[in-house]
């Protein structure tokens, strides 16, 4: 929460929260009110703790309970939260609040849809850097939450050789050794469309390849060609990539892949509906 802090204080002064005029102006100084947060649609939450911070940040007397953990599923009508404290810092703080909980709680069910997809086969759902802006930290928490799993939260977490860098070099085994000189032990994956990068990658002695918007016939054709080198005693993680939806992903999974990455999670989420009820 430490590090999250600033980025909340960042959005109440861009609602400039402290200088709500229409509180200020009608709600009497020592008015206090308890008000629930409740999910007008069934979901998974995620951000209970930030709806707090953003109200004792505007008001220490503010005191908000949590009716449900960070990655519950719940269903419409459910409360998931209660705040109670000085009538006008609920109030400035609620938009707020709301912004952020619906954000990742939407980001955190459509994840779980995705989870749920996949169920009996051996695929991890992952996200990818397609994040808003400032908000990687919470949006990769937010896919956790929903049952999935974080891919680089940076540059620097591991090496992802991807088309425009084989573009730009021409030479996959030549950037992989280079990676391998300049960073020992870091991971090494190769984004490949085609089945002369896929053999190129294996080649490099790469740990993970990432099958890109490759159709399924060809994707069959990788995995089992992957899976050569792998009886023989090398681990090589297979990824599926590129374009990735609710609707062709259970077919994705079932071709033998060991993680999809899916950048919609984060970037195309619906926000959850939920709304703040004065009792």
């Amino acid at each position: 929460m430490e590090n999250i802090r600033p980025l909340i204080r960042t959005a109440l002064k861009e609602d400039n929260a402290w200088h709500d005029i229409t509180s200020r102006a009608t709600v009497p100084e020592k008015k206090f009110i308890t008000a629930d947060l409740v999910v007008k649609e069934k979901g998974v939450i995620c951000g209970i703790d930030i709806v707090k911070e953003v109200f004792k940040m505007l008001d220490t007397k503010c005191c908000t309970k949590g009716c449900v953990n960070d990655g519950a599923k719940v269903s419409e009508g459910a409360v998931i939260a209660r705040v109670a404290g000085p009538a006008k810092a609920i109030l400035a703080g609620e938009r707020t609040a709301l912004n952020f909980i619906g954000y990742l709680s939407g980001i955190a069910t459509l994840t779980r849809k995705f989870v749920d997809k996949t169920k009996g086969t051996k695929a991890k759902i992952l996200d990818t850097r397609k994040t808003t802006p400032g908000l990687r930290a919470l949006s990769k928490y937010a896919v956790r939450c929903g049952g999935g799993y974080n891919h680089r939260m940076t540059l620097s977490d591991m090496a992802l050789v991807k088309d425009n860098h084989i573009s730009a070099v021409k030479d996959i085994v030549g950037a992989v050794k280079k990676i391998r000189k300049y960073n020992p032990g870091v991971k090494v994956e190769v984004e490949c469309d085609t089945f002369g990068q896929v053999r190129e990658a294996l080649a490099a002695g790469v740990d993970i390849i990432m099958l890109d918007n490759m159709v399924p016939e060809d994707i069959k054709k990788a995995v089992r060609l992957i899976k050569r080198h792998r009886s023989s005693g090398k681990t090589i993680e297979i990824e599926i990539s590129g374009g990735v939806n609710i609707d062709t992903v259970e077919k994705l999974a079932k071709l033998g892949a060991d993680r999809i990455s899916v950048g919609a999670i984060t970037h195309s989420a619906p926000v959850l509906d939920i709304s703040m009820e004065i009792k």
